[in-house]
């Protein structure tokens, strides 16, 4: 039987953070759904993966509640279940930036959709004439294993490096529309937000992120996988696993040669909340 993965997030106002874990971890528990829940005031971030039928189900659930009626899910498939457990965390950001001051359930960045970036890409501007470039918000080990042709990659090892990095590298942003992504689109999101603060002024995030590029657009821009915080280590542009999960690292196989293994990613898979 396939295995269903959903990927979310929402910016949000949340109260009753230890009320919200205790319901969501029955729910999940009771229908055998793996994986990781992040709350926090800000919102929730998510990643589980179990049958059709229970995600299914326990969505129906999760949107019952307004906070969370019109959340988005990133889906893809696996052969197996490529989650080892259920957590279900409070955390003090669901993506951590060590960035108070930026709040996105107060407004978000513009958003630019897939197919708008694609056709950007292909003109090689955007609809005003200004030359576009990508910027990858990820860590450098995640970059390695693929990311759209020509982004810009300052090498950060994890999401709180972003704004140091932004800092040194901001005049060099000047003039250009910027595009953010990321795996999802919560990282870029917060960075957007970040450099608009800045004084950047044409700085969008792509929305829902490469995982939803690859859905609508396939591997067009895009050269290498995604790397995904799971056991099946990486995603092709039609959202299939590089690698069956529970297979050693060191035995997959990436094009260009690009291996996600070694110490700093099985500690970032350990440790999802820092990173996606």
């Amino acid at each position: 039987m396939q295995t269903l993965n959903i990927a979310a997030y929402k910016f949000i106002a949340l109260d009753r953070l230890p009320t919200r874990q205790s319901e969501l971890r029955e729910q999940l528990a009771v229908r055998g759904i793996r994986g990781t829940v992040l709350l926090a005031e800000e919102g929730i971030n998510l990643f589980l993966a179990g049958t059709r039928a229970d995600i299914d189900d326990f969505l129906n659930w999760l949107r019952q509640d307004p906070c969370f009626h019109d959340l988005e899910v990133k889906k893809s498939w696996s052969a197996v279940q490529p989650f080892r457990k259920l957590l279900v965390k409070i955390k003090p950001e669901i993506i951590r930036m060590n960035h108070p001051a930026i709040q996105p359930a107060a407004g978000r960045a513009p958003a630019v959709d897939a197919p708008t970036l694609q056709r950007w890409l292909d003109q090689g501007h955007d609809d005003a004439g200004r030359p576009v470039v990508t910027l990858d918000t990820r860590n450098a080990f995640e970059v390695d294993v693929g990311t759209f042709d020509h982004a810009i990659d300052w090498r950060i090892d994890k999401f709180t490096e972003f704004p140091q990095a932004l800092q040194a590298h901001r005049d060099e942003l000047a003039g250009k529309t910027v595009v953010s992504f990321c795996t999802g689109g919560i990282r870029c999101e917060k960075a957007a937000i970040l450099m608009r603060e800045t004084g950047l002024e044409n700085v969008y995030q792509l929305d829902g992120g490469i995982l939803k590029y690859f859905e609508t657009c396939g591997h067009r821009h895009f050269t290498g996988e995604c790397f995904v915080f799971d056991d099946r280590r990486a995603v092709d542009a039609a959202l299939q696993p590089r690698i069956n999960p529970g297979q050693p690292a060191s035995d997959a196989r990436f094009e260009g040669g690009a291996r996600p293994t070694g110490s700093a990613s099985d500690r970032r898979l350990a440790h999802p909340d820092e990173n996606c």
